[in-house]
């Protein structure tokens, strides 16, 4: 079967509950096609303009290299190892109950080749930034080992129209199972970029054909919302789904508890983690070809749906970005700050209407 371009936040599963479900955000691929991903999840993290993007994958197969690419909202400012524990405990706080290589492509290959930003190695994986226009990624990957089908390329194409950066991960299962690495044994890396706001790659996880199943948390300062409707009422979206794409369902949501702040934070590289955030649990269940958007969360936290390929701090201004009045703060149903954004409403619509009546009244008299 012919893989998509897909970038890693694909199927994730807690190794304690033997989970199956499935986020994807990367392309495992491998020369003679007998490596899939098989398993893989993501939290991202947000606050005071720095984004924290975790990320790990687990594959099937017996090849001697593999790899991935993956396009980000900006130049990383830290690559390093991710948590240990850190997905797997996220999973159990949302679950309480008892969870390559590809074919030939010679497109732009009269193109320059993309300029390298930094080069890690973490663990069994060599990893490269890169920057570059869609045809510079193109050829920079055919020299760097990745053999591009059309599909693959056009997904290149277009996700570079809206950022130019990206990382390739190299992934050496000779150098894996020196370190006694098994086959499915996943690597976590950390990711640290200024952004204005969330980012995820959505459209990239479907497969030729495929259900999409996937799991994402995400970590921010104000509970997350899948509607405006929902976060200027201050009401909770547990159970609903994202506004514009069906099956794409906020499942589970809560305020930092001291024991999840606690496991969180103490793992590997995970000091970064703040107390009085929020956890959010997204999951997605939809046919492949109607998972078309990335996604952004904009300031109010309202989740915004975009085209593949927008810009990735543009996602919030896509399709179904709200028109209320960024002046105006959101605020919890029933307090007394909600209340008096329902009196600034109604002084405006009052004092217009005021201001028109009198205006009639003046020409009566005239």
């Amino acid at each position: 079967m012919r893989k998509r371009f897909a970038i890693l936040i694909l199927p994730f599963a807690l190794f304690l509950l033997q989970a199956q479900s499935v986020f994807a955000c990367g392309g495992l691929i491998a020369p003679d096609g007998e490596v899939r991903l098989a398993r893989a999840t993501t939290l991202v993290a947000w606050h005071d303009g720095i984004e924290h993007y975790l990320t790990t994958f687990q594959y099937q197969g017996n090849v001697s290299r593999l790899g991935w690419i993956v396009p980000l909202p900006a130049v990383p400012l830290k690559i390093e190892d991710g948590g240990a524990w850190s997905l797997q405990r996220l999973e159990l706080e949302s679950h309480p109950q008892p969870v390559v290589f590809f074919g030939a492509h010679e497109a732009a290959s009269s193109a320059g080749t993309a300029t390298v930003l930094e080069q890690v190695k973490i663990e069994a994986l060599n990893i490269t930034v890169i920057r570059g226009s869609g045809p510079e990624i193109l050829n920079w990957a055919t020299s760097n080992g990745f053999l591009l089908n059309s599909d693959t390329s056009n997904h290149l194409l277009a996700y570079a129209k809206g950022s130019p950066i990206f990382m390739a991960a190299q992934f050496d299962t000779s150098a894996a199972k020196q370190r006694g690495e098994q086959s499915g044994d996943g690597t976590p890396i950390l990711i640290t970029m200024k952004t204005e706001h969330i980012w995820v790659p959505l459209e990239v996880l479907a497969l030729d054909g495929q259900q999409v199943g996937a799991d994402l948390f995400l970590l921010t300062d104000k509970p997350v919302y899948t509607s405006d409707i929902g976060a200027i009422a201050g009401q909770s979206s547990v159970g609903s789904d994202v506004s514009g794409a069906s099956g794409f369902k906020l499942a589970f949501q809560e305020q930092m508890n001291d024991q999840l702040y606690h496991d969180l934070s103490t793992d590997r590289n995970m000091g970064w983690v703040w107390r009085n955030s929020y956890m959010t649990y997204l999951t997605l269940d939809a046919p492949g070809d109607a998972v078309t958007y990335d996604m952004g969360v904009n300031s109010a936290g309202v989740i915004k749906l975009a085209h593949f390929g927008t810009a990735p701090m543009a996602v919030v201004d896509g399709p179904t970005a709200s028109n209320m009045a960024g002046w105006i703060p959101l605020l919890p149903l029933g307090t007394p700050g909600f209340l008096l954004d329902i009196l600034i409403v109604l002084s405006i619509a009052g004092g217009i209407v005021l201001i028109v009546r009198g205006k009639r009244r003046a020409r009566a008299k005239i």
